[in-house]
């Protein structure tokens, strides 16, 4: 198998379902894994052979998990050793872990193809040149596949975007239409793209984090990954070559995995979303910190409100998923930074909110709450080069708060047709904000 976003979060979830599944016996699978953008990662495990430690972090202590299921460590611009991965004939799958806006999606959910790095990577791969962004390197493995037989072959995507199967699928495809109308049709016919369900929440380790690993192995581990008892995956698609069995380490296997998908980002994703930027202008740092304040929990009380009557599951289910997030949310010892989780707000707001602000009528007032705490974030200057979305919508807002708060409306619910009424209660609610805020 082939990985590509070599981080924390693959290992402690598709690698950690792997070695279950090699653990139990039968076909033993190995991942040679790539990073998405540093080699940073990918140095630290090929020195330990891939092998590393998971520390699963309880409420009363942690307990270690030994994995091995990453054969490769590699780093991701090694488009040589990534590409004659992608052809070899016993390379069954490729799991994606890259992040909502890593796919370079239109709000059409089409891959945007005026983007500077989609245009200049369409010319990186056919001039057989290293590219940069995830789906330019996909049909880059997928193009060499094809030149060398083309063996059919499954595309997993681990991302919180709705229907992540289709998203890639629609993604590849418009890259390969700018390359090559034969790799087009190929691809069509002979490549699976799988929809996925993942939930694990996995820290970002900590210095001490290494000395705890040695002291419960004894293996001066360089390159442990921390993560919460509680995991999921619930897979639908074809795998016409194979895969792991993944269902020993309880992954599921359905015919659709919408349902999953919903639950996952109208109450982890988007209470998660809640909790970081309300958090952290409430002075937060972790999602510990901010689940237990009652001014963030309440909020996320009404925002899961406005999002259930999307859900297509029973009340008692829902009540449920509910508990086990509170639960989930208040382990101390999991110590979640919260802007970690506001990164990416223009690409992750437009799947966690936008659909909840297009199923209600009037103002749903814990969604504006959120766009409220995130309008606060972008006035404040948090904007990174991996949300470009976010740049204009800054600048606006650091302009005239009003003017911002439109801004965010016409991003995230353009097809709304009360703007000046929904964009008037974010506005006074981010006003409310600011003078309430903790200076970070």
């Amino acid at each position: 198998m082939v990985h590509l976003g070599l981080g924390v979060f693959h290992r402690s979830h598709q690698a950690w379902y792997t070695e279950v599944a090699n653990r139990a016996g039968g076909d033993s699978w190995r991942y040679a894994s790539f990073t998405g953008r540093k080699p940073d990662a990918a140095r630290a495990l090929a020195a330990q052979d891939g092998a590393f430690t998971l520390l699963v972090r309880e409420s009363g202590g942690d307990r270690a998990e030994h994995v091995s299921s990453i054969a490769v460590a590699a780093d991701g611009a090694d488009r040589q050793l990534w590409t004659r991965f992608l052809a070899a004939p016993q390379t069954a799958l490729v799991t994606l872990t890259v992040t909502e806006a890593g796919y370079r999606l239109r709000s059409d959910g089409r891959l945007d193809t005026e983007a500077d790095d989609v245009r200049a990577d369409v010319k990186a791969v056919i001039a057989e040149e290293s590219p940069r962004t995830a789906v330019a390197r996909l049909v880059d493995g997928l193009r060499a596949r094809h030149r060398d037989g083309g063996r059919p072959i499954a595309i997993v995507s681990c991302d919180n975007l709705p229907g992540n199967g289709e998203a890639t699928r629609r993604a590849v495809l418009d890259f390969a239409d700018l390359v090559d109308g034969g790799l087009t049709a190929w691809i069509s016919r002979d490549v699976s793209f799988v929809s996925t369900m993942v939930d694990r929440i996995t820290p970002a380790v900590e210095p001490t984090d290494l000395a705890i690993a040695e002291r419960l192995t004894g293996w001066p581990d360089q390159a442990p990954v921390v993560a919460e008892p509680f995991t999921d995956w619930v897979l639908a698609g074809d795998f016409p070559c194979g895969r792991p069995d993944w269902e020993v380490a309880g992954a599921r296997f359905v015919d659709d995995v919408t349902p999953y998908e919903m639950r996952k980002l109208f109450l982890l994703n988007a209470g998660h979303s809640m909790l970081a930027y309300l958090g952290l202008a409430r002075g937060h740092a972790t999602v510990f910190d901010a689940v237990s304040d009652p001014v963030c929990r309440e909020a996320v009380g009404q925002l899961w409100s406005e999002a259930t009557v999307m859900l297509p599951f029973g009340d008692a289910e829902i009540e449920q998923a509910k508990w086990d997030l509170l639960l989930r949310w208040g382990n101390p010892r999991i110590e979640h930074q919260l802007t970690k989780i506001a990164l990416d707000g223009s690409e992750k707001l437009r799947v966690r909110v936008a659909p909840i602000l297009r199923q209600h009528t009037g103002v749903p007032l814990g969604s504006a709450l959120l766009l409220a705490a995130w309008l606060v974030r972008l006035r404040n200057g948090y904007v990174t080069t991996d949300d470009p979305g976010a740049a204009q919508l800054a600048a606006t807002a650091r302009h005239d708060l009003a003017a911002g708060a439109l801004a965010v409306v016409r991003h995230l619910a353009a097809e709304r047709d009360d703007h000046a009424t929904l964009a008037a209660a974010i506005a006074d609610a981010a006003a409310d904000l600011e003078e309430r805020s903790v200076k970070q």
